[in-house]
């Protein structure tokens, strides 16, 4: 049973077109799923759902999202007659957010590159030095984002999920191995919302061509040697839709929608 309490909070979130109203979720399955029953009931563009725990959280194709109870950021918006780009809109909003060096992994997983700095020093030449670095490194997962809604009705679900103040070694062997935390605490969970909010006010507003330059500024896939489900190559940015390039050599490219690939880095 969901616990629940609506209220506006501060730190700017009762003053956006976004964020208003907002109902709070002590424990839930999913703040999608109850956005998604606000939406089909005629709630106004910008509600918002925020939970501190979720038992039945989901990322994209159906992988889990998975995080102690008040560690991070879980919220959705249900958001009327939305933009085409808004998976990549997205993604590049919780970047602004999150600030630093938090980059996309297309489509819209926000992510940091982490590496075995040590192994790296510890090489006797440069080359050494290089090859260490570029095995030991990966892109840890800070963010989630999940597009879910219904173009019939003229409406969709954005649901945002960001590792704040999770303790990576809390989570399931599983999802630790991928996983990348703000460290910051708990604190920090509705000044970032506040912030995202805001983010996601002003890209929406921009041309698709300003968003696509800057999700572009942030590929963290660009030039990585990437294979998928029907064959390999190496990432080359995004077209004006927002699917992703990949050369396979000999000047061929293919062009991938995120609906149909499960990407994993060579």
């Amino acid at each position: 049973m969901d616990r629940a309490a609506t209220s506006d909070h501060g730190h700017g979130v009762e003053a956006a077109r976004l964020g208003a109203p907002r109902v709070h979720l002590r424990l839930t399955d999913s703040t999608n799923e109850r956005a998604r029953e606000l939406a089909t009931a005629g709630a106004p563009h910008g509600t918002l759902v925020t939970a501190a725990e979720q038992t039945a959280g989901r990322g994209r194709q159906g992988r889990a999202w998975a995080a102690p109870a008040g560690s991070a950021l879980l919220c959705s918006l249900v958001l009327r007659d939305p933009p085409p780009l808004l998976s990549l809109i997205a993604g590049v909003a919780v970047c602004d957010a999150v600030g630093g060096d938090a980059r996309v992994k297309w489509p819209n997983d926000v992510v940091r590159e982490e590496t075995a700095q040590a192994q790296a020093a510890s090489a006797a030449t440069d080359d050494q030095a290089h090859a260490a670095h570029t095995a030991a490194s990966r892109l840890a997962k800070l963010a989630g984002i999940l597009v879910e809604g219904r173009p019939q009705g003229g409406w969709a679900v954005l649901g945002v999920g960001v590792n704040v103040a999770v303790p990576i070694e809390r989570l399931p062997a599983r999802a630790r191995a991928g996983a990348a935390s703000l460290e910051r605490p708990r604190s920090a969970i509705e000044p970032l919302l506040a912030d995202l909010l805001a983010a996601l006010e002003r890209r929406m507003a921009e041309p698709a061509e300003r968003v696509l330059d800057a999700w572009r500024s942030r590929d963290a896939l660009l030039g990585r040697a990437i294979s998928w489900t029907g064959g390999e190559g190496r990432a080359d940015g995004i077209d004006d839709r927002g699917r992703l390039l990949v050369g396979l050599g000999g000047g061929a490219i293919a062009t991938l929608d995120a609906g149909e690939v499960h990407l994993r880095l060579v």
